[in-house]
């Protein structure tokens, strides 16, 4: 799935277009199959591409994921169809922690399920963020969440240096831990080497010692780092050629403020400790590498992304596409074009749209 930087934005006809149809289409949606159903389908990538392409955005660019969410979040009504949704692109991915007390509210959600929905909207920010460094810094973050508390988080990132996107994908119904592969979902054209994924099973050890490094004396830290050269840019000490992470450089100097902060709270596990304010990608990555290099608990420097996440790549990569299940999600998505309240040049013009999202996907 290819998802590059097209700038511009959508004219007002096709936006209010979008905000009719994606609101007939989603109630028809909620009523067949339930809202949990939707925020399961918003969370498969694939799924989410086609709902765009259908709604009559562009298959082919990273505004797919901006411009839906925008659409949806002046289109689902919490009356109609018992969703809700916060957050947005920019300065406007933060207000999701304001957003979200007051739409729970509506709701008539516990102060329990709210607080689990705004703990569910920092972590995924901040594992996406920190956990998991990719090159792509985040710059979208919208939280889905329905009247029983349930959720689905879509973000993107962009990488300066490709002007390529990625976008990421959580779920309330698969996230047993924030950091144990948590996602539903992670999209992009390319995997990146030497990506540091902190979520990986592959990582979990480096997470304990890492927290053990991170609770224990600050001034014992700092005598691991000096074992490894008397330097605090640690990325040299890979053994490979420095990485270009746009946003993720390591600091010139790390900060033993933040250190001697964590020391005196002691987080009780990984996730604690990510959750800290001040712990970012730097920190992250400081307690990572040491870890692996004084202690040998080796970290997963694998990419995360997941090509085609819901059906499999037409090249068989990352495994033959399940043409059964395939077949079902284009009939789910017709079936709600044609169940929707809306004029017959509207129903006409997405049931086109979804025909060219399926050429596009099988032209054989």
């Amino acid at each position: 799935m290819n998802l590059p930087l097209h700038g511009g934005r959508p004219p007002a006809y096709l936006v209010r277009r979008m905000i009719r149809l994606s609101r007939a289409m989603s109630k028809v949606i909620v009523d067949e199959y339930g809202q949990r159903e939707f925020l399961r389908r918003l969370s498969d990538p694939l799924w989410f591409q086609a709902f765009g392409c259908v709604l009559g955005f562009d298959w082919h660019s990273s505004g797919v994921t901006t411009v839906l969410t925008g659409v949806l979040k002046q289109s689902l009504a919490p009356d109609v169809h018992g969703i809700s949704i916060a957050g947005g692109k920019g300065a406007k991915s933060t207000s999701a922690m304001y957003d979200i007390p007051k739409l729970a509210e509506h709701f008539g959600l516990s102060d329990t399920k709210t607080h689990s929905l705004l703990h569910a909207s920092k972590m995924s920010a901040k594992v996406d963020s920190a956990a998991v460094q990719d090159g792509y810094p985040l710059y979208h973050h919208v939280i889905l969440f329905d009247e029983r508390g349930d959720w689905a988080v879509v973000q993107q990132g962009m990488n300066v240096e490709n002007r390529m996107a990625r976008r990421y994908h959580w779920v309330s119904d698969s996230v047993l831990e924030f950091t144990c592969e948590p996602h539903a979902g992670i999209i992009c054209e390319a995997r990146a080497e030497n990506s540091l994924d902190m979520t990986s099973r592959g990582s979990q050890e480096n997470q304990q010692v890492s927290l053990d490094l991170a609770r224990g004396d600050t001034e014992n830290l700092k005598s691991s780092i000096r074992r490894l050269g008397g330097r605090n840019t640690l990325d040299c000490w890979l053994g490979v050629e420095p990485v270009n992470l746009s946003g993720y450089e390591m600091p010139r100097r790390l900060d033993w403020d933040l250190f001697r902060h964590i020391y005196d709270m002691q987080p009780k596990n990984y996730e604690e400790l990510l959750s800290m304010q001040g712990v970012g990608a730097a920190t992250v990555r400081a307690l990572a590498l040491v870890a692996e290099l004084i202690h040998g608990t080796k970290a997963s420097w694998s990419d995360p992304v997941k090509y085609s996440f819901a059906h499999g790549g037409k090249d068989g990569v990352p495994h033959p596409v399940a043409r059964k299940v395939y077949d079902q999600s284009i009939s789910y998505l017709q079936g709600a074009v044609e169940g929707a309240e809306i004029g017959r040049e509207e129903r006409k013009e997405a049931l086109k749209g979804l025909a060219q999202f399926s050429e596009s996907m099988f032209s054989s």
